[in-house]
């Protein structure tokens, strides 16, 4: 019996040194696949070369160039949130220069519809120029166009419909009834509140993007509808229709808004909550390639890589990871694959390809399909996987 009882014990502990063993040995692994400082610095910087040098026309985007020409617009707005993002992550002053021409260029004024988020997100770059040059001048025209939308409260329903007085716009659009919103807007509000110790501004952000999580989040998916035209819609598939870069541009919005909240302030728990909760889901939806499918729930419906929406979430996860808000082991290998998928879609001239066109909804894409704002997410998640 004596005899039995050790070989039990013996075998009890090879069996825990075992585990033990194969999960060190798994945690090495994931660790030794984290991509390279230098490949991911190289990467990111051919991508931002690329893009600079043709700024000129946009005649290489499938659809829209009006809109990407639109130099205070959102979708080089997107981009210049992440080529400042990256300029002070590596301490490139070329890089820092072109954030600082952009901003001359525009005279440090947001767009002309001052009181659409899209219009408003290409002055988070302004923000961080003045937080660097330590000139709060430069966010004088935001502020100006920031206070008149203050004194003029919009208490219209978040319910998407059609504004004959604006082509292509929503009435609910004077706040933030799209979840794109939720990047393009709000880190700009906290960013100017933070710089300036005005409250109001946080205040403003706080109420209205509540909002929008309670109109637009679906608390049983953790996912966000892009607007309300899609709370009841489903796809060929019977599929709810969760878009990957709407998705995108929430859970890349968070970190960014984070960055601007005070420690102590006591709301700042329920966007970490929200954060982790996207976060969570996510990581079960990536695809074997590292890819997030353009259909979040339907990766059959378009069944090729996206990176604007895969640039954006693992942006997101890297970033998580560094502040403290994600267990690096589990949530390391999801953006371990996230970078191969976008690394994997640069070609040697360090054109991003994969990035669906501008829309509002899961799309065909094409390996040739490029945009700015697919640019700007891929350099959000190099300037977080190179501090891994």
């Amino acid at each position: 019996m004596k005899k039995d009882k050790y070989f039990y014990h013996i075998g009890l502990l090879i069996s825990v040194l075992s585990f033990l063993c194969l999960s060190a040995c798994s945690n090495l692994n994931t660790e030794k696949n984290t991509p390279n400082a230098d490949s991911v610095t190289e990467t990111a910087n051919r991508v931002a070369d690329w893009q600079l040098a043709h700024m000129g026309t946009f005649d290489y985007v499938r659809t829209f160039q009006d809109h990407t020409e639109y130099s205070h617009g959102w979708i080089q707005g997107a981009l210049f949130v992440g080529l400042d993002r990256w300029a002070n992550t590596t301490h490139s002053e070329r890089y820092q220069r072109a954030v600082v021409a952009k901003g001359e260029m525009n005279r440090w004024r947001p767009g002309e519809k001052t009181w659409h988020a899209d219009d408003q997100v290409i002055a988070f770059s302004y923000a961080s120029v003045a937080e660097r040059t330590n000139d709060l001048s430069l966010l004088q025209p935001t502020q100006n166009a920031f206070q008149e939308i203050l004194a003029n409260r919009a208490t219209n329903s978040l319910a998407y419909a059609s504004d004959p007085t604006h082509q292509g716009e929503a009435t609910c659009q004077r706040r933030w009834c799209w979840c794109d919103a939720l990047f393009m807007a709000p880190p700009v509000w906290a960013a100017i509140g933070k710089l300036t110790g005005d409250p109001a501004y946080l205040d403003y952000v706080d109420e209205e993007y509540q909002a929008t999580v309670d109109y637009l989040f679906d608390q049983e998916e953790n996912l966000f509808y892009r607007d309300g035209r899609f709370l009841t819609q489903r796809n060929k598939n019977g599929k709810k229709i969760f878009w990957s870069r709407g998705n995108g541009w929430v859970f890349a919005g968070l970190p960014l808004l984070l960055e601007q909240i005070p420690q102590d302030d006591p709301r700042r728990r329920k966007y970490e909550m929200l954060f982790q909760r996207m976060a969570a889901k996510l990581i079960t939806l990536q695809q074997p390639s590292g890819f997030w499918p353009s259909s979040l729930l339907d990766s059959t419906e378009f069944n090729v890589p996206e990176t604007s929406g895969t640039g954006f979430m693992t942006f997101g996860l890297a970033w998580g990871i560094n502040n403290g808000l994600l267990p690096r082991e589990q949530y390391l290998p999801a953006v371990n694959d996230g970078w191969r998928g976008l690394a994997s879609a640069v070609d040697d001239s360090g054109k991003l390809g994969w990035v669906q066109q501008v829309g509002a909804s899961p799309e065909k894409i094409l390996p040739d399909d490029t945009q700015l704002y697919g640019v700007g997410a891929l350099l959000l998640a190099a300037s977080e996987i190179i501090k891994l």
